[in-house]
């Protein structure tokens, strides 16, 4: 008998072949002497949609809303469906006695496998594989250590009721919306309050009324000093003042009142997970949060050589320790060969900063793997990440950055000025890598650091001169997809209600997997536009959060719905109620949507007419340029502003080859007529002379 391996991907199922000693390769599936191994092409298998429950859905009307299926039912994809047929008549093959479920190790890659398993009705046994990197000696490890599928259902359930919810809300708000203004305008349980984020944000900008204030500078020779009241604040909001004080101040004696040098350590950073990873790729790479994922899942599927990407978790857990020496003697080549080796030098005892079993749950943190670094092997994009995951695991097992912390404050007639330095002692893991502080609020107020010379307590200082600088208060910056992600993971401080704000403390819009893909969907949506690092709302955004209920862009709800389905995974939540409370939401989402009476409005009206329906196009930003989309969601044609000349005799001169290559494949053929042949040379043959 042997046993049914499934894989998420075809590249993931080749591998676990090899290790399994499966080597004969067949359509869909590759079989050896003890495993089958098959393979999904992401999902197999969907909800159905609605016209699958009834045709009237086919037609989009608001007397048909909500839509409210008595039981949520599966059907297969269309387009992959040759694949699901392969892996049904797999798992119903009378030498199969048992499945091992090898997709991703988190919600999503159960709901992969279970789907496929539920809608071929298989009911053999069912074993898991779980593990967190693709080496051969994890994959070899993980076959040792099956665990029973049983051990996952709560997983599953989660997953179910992530997908009905999603199908529940976004379905039926999304129809509501789109009916209502007859315009392509979408909601759903995560996108609506992300987008109410960035809306509410550019609101504040907008409205934000800048006020000019002055503060003061004066130069003590050896060192400067900031002016500060007697609470510490450094503005001053009446220019009178600054000049009186500038006046007064200026060429005066003072004194060295307090010196303060303070021994500081700062501890390394934690480990990366998920979320941490794509905010750093965002500030120091300019990457996307998907581009981060996808050259990410590259590192850890292609080349082996980080742990699972989507992980939640910054800390590894202690059966992890033992292997460390081994991932650092792999990773050690390159510009990583001297941070590595001082560290094998030694007996490795990462603390609790590292290690700790509490807060590991699926995955540990993004860490390299025991498998060796090539680096000849890896793209510019995959050296960059890889380069910032090396950096940070080796620079949390270094000890502290030491240093000293010197605060003087030198008084002049009664006014305080105050001074900061840093002397370092040890450089410890700052030697290694280097920590970017996000800084959304004005710094004005920030102390500088200055190199300070040896001073004495009660020592006499003059002002050689003083400086009065002139500035005007800054609206909040708007959100980059680094400091977005950060509010999805934590969106309680943009919660006014207090109380509410408590309540939702540790809950997040999504999960560290699905975040990326929310933000790529509202620029693909033309809801959100990036404008260098800013994520900035379009009109048709900032007019869809006006229209969209209350209780929707609101992301205590989406947070409060995230952690039950948290509570679902781990056992301790029910399925039956949260998926009841759903369907409440999505009834009074619709009637809200209906009885509303705001209004859609595009701005963004062109004077072109779309070639399908004839109605005037909207003008909006793509990835690739500007483009023309029709307003009429039943239309939805799009193309680019000027659609490209595909005449073979008008392009650029980079695509001469092709051009040539095209034109003797069809001047040969007998059935296009000598004349047509013959012109087309005429023409190549002219436009070769041109050049």
């Amino acid at each position: 008998m042997k046993a049914l391996v499934l894989a998420e991907k075809p590249s993931v199922a080749r591998e676990i072949a090899r290790v399994l000693n499966c080597q004969s390769k067949n359509k869909g599936y590759i079989e050896g002497p003890k495993y089958i191994v098959t393979w999904a092409l992401g999902h197999l298998v969907t909800l159905c949609e609605p016209h699958d429950y009834d045709e009237k859905y086919k037609q989009w009307r608001l007397e048909d809303l909500p839509m409210l299926p008595d039981r949520m039912k599966l059907k297969t994809i269309r387009q992959v469906n040759h694949q699901y047929r392969v892996v049904k008549s797999l798992m119903i093959r009378k030498d199969v006695n048992e499945l091992i479920i090898a997709t991703d190790a988190g919600r999503e890659g159960e709901l992969v496998a279970r789907w496929i398993i539920d809608k071929a009705n298989c009911k053999k046994p069912i074993k898991r594989l779980w593990i967190s990197s693709q080496t051969d000696a994890a994959i070899k490890e993980g076959f040792a250590r099956l665990k029973p599928g049983s051990e996952y259902n709560n997983l599953y359930q989660a997953a179910v009721c992530r997908a009905e919810a999603d199908w529940l809300i976004g379905l039926n708000v999304t129809r509501a919306l789109a009916c209502k203004h007859n315009a392509q305008l979408t909601a759903g349980r995560v996108q609506t309050p992300t987008l109410a984020m960035i809306v509410n944000r550019e609101k504040e900008i907008q409205e934000f009324k800048p006020v000019d204030y002055w503060t003061l500078r004066a130069d003590f020779g050896e060192y400067f000093g900031d002016w500060r009241d007697k609470k510490g604040q450094g503005r001053i909001f009446d220019e009178a003042k600054a000049r009186e004080l500038a006046s007064r101040l200026q060429g005066q004696d003072g004194v060295i009142t307090s010196l303060n040098i303070s021994s500081k350590s700062e501890a390394p950073p934690l480990a990366y997970d998920l979320t941490e990873l794509q905010r750093d790729a965002n500030r120091r790479l300019n990457f996307s949060a998907q581009k981060t994922l996808s050259v990410l899942q590259d590192l850890y599927e292609q080349h082996k050589l980080v742990s699972y990407p989507r992980t939640d978790s910054r800390y590894i857990s202690s059966d992890i320790v033992p292997t460390l020496p081994a991932r650092l003697k792999a990773m050690g080549v390159g510009p990583y060969a001297d941070f590595a080796g001082a560290l094998l030098k030694k007996k490795l005892n990462p603390g609790k900063r590292l290690v700790d079993n509490s807060k590991v749950s699926d995955h540990h943190a993004i860490i390299p793997t025991e498998q060796p670094l090539n680096l000849g092997k890896l793209n510019t994009d995959e050296k960059k990440l890889y380069d910032l995951i090396a950096r940070r695991f080796l620079a949390v097992l270094y000890p502290p950055h030491l240093y000293e912390q010197v605060t003087i404050i030198t008084t002049v007639n009664s006014e305080a000025f105050h001074s900061r330095g840093k002397r370092t002692k040890e450089m410890g893991w700052k030697a290694v890598t280097t920590v970017i502080a996000e800084k959304e609020n004005d710094s004005a107020q920030e102390i500088p650091l200055q190199n300070l010379t040896s001073q004495q307590q009660g020592e006499g200082k003059q002002v050689k001169s003083l400086k009065t600088n002139k500035a005007r208060t800054t609206p909040p910056p708007r959100f980059t997809e680094a400091t977005l992600l950060t509010a999805m993971e934590s969106p309680g401080k943009y919660i006014e209600d207090e109380e509410l704000r408590e309540t939702i403390k540790g809950r997040g819009l999504g999960t560290p997997a699905t975040r990326a893909e929310i933000i790529e969907k509202l620029i693909n949506s033309f809801y959100v536009e990036r404008r260098g690092k800013s994520l900035v709302p379009t009109d048709k955004g900032i007019q869809l959060i006006a229209l969209a209920p209350d209780s929707l862009r609101s992301p205590e709800m989406t947070a409060e719905w995230e952690q039950r389905l948290n509570d679902i995974a781990v056992g301790k939540g029910n399925r039956s109620e949260f998926i009841r409370g759903i369907r409440e939401s999505a009834v009074e989402m619709v009637q809200k949507v209906i009885a509303d009476d705001a209004t859609f409005k595009a701005t963004n009206v062109s004077r072109s007419k779309c070639p399908s329906c004839g109605k005037n196009m909207l003008l909006v930003n793509g990835k690739k340029g500007k483009m023309l989309i029709c307003p009429d969601r039943s239309c939805g044609h799009r193309q680019p502003e000027k659609p490209q000349n595909t005449d073979i005799f008008s392009r650029g001169k980079g695509s001469s080859r092709y051009d040539q290559k095209l034109i003797a494949r069809y001047s040969d053929k007998e059935e296009i007529g000598t004349n047509l042949g013959d012109l087309l040379k005429e023409a190549m043959a002219k436009k070769e002379k041109e050049k």
